[in-house]
């Protein structure tokens, strides 16, 4: 069994930066995506980091928001800048292990204009 832990969120104003947290209860990274749903919409890919390193961010964050991993602590980081109202919406990090796909509980991001 595999859990993620999710912290950070909040609200901001336009313009300023906030910080999620993603921390998995076992040491079995694999790869770290973050995603994304707003209200009345699908959910969308935000961003991710595999075991090696490799980083790719959707287009529409892409130069505003970087993703990176503690490995000491199992723990991944989005740090958000430049928000935009655009990007209020729920926030989840993901995980795939032994053929699951395991889910953060959400974070409400906010972002006021």
């Amino acid at each position: 069994q595999v859990q993620l832990m999710e912290s950070g969120g909040g609200l901001v104003q336009a313009g300023g930066s906030l910080r999620l947290s993603c921390a998995l209860s076992r040491n079995i990274f694999t790869y770290m995506g973050w995603y994304r749903q707003a209200p009345g919409k699908q959910r969308e890919f935000v961003a991710i980091i595999t075991s090696g390193g490799d980083i790719t961010f959707a287009d529409s964050v892409k130069g505003r928001f970087t993703i990176s991993k503690d490995n000491a602590k199992n723990t991944v980081y989005l740090d958000m800048n430049s928000l935009k109202p655009d990007d209020t919406a729920v926030y989840y990090c993901k995980t795939h292990y032994m053929g699951k796909e395991y889910w953060g509980q959400g974070s409400q991001v906010t972002v006021s204009s």
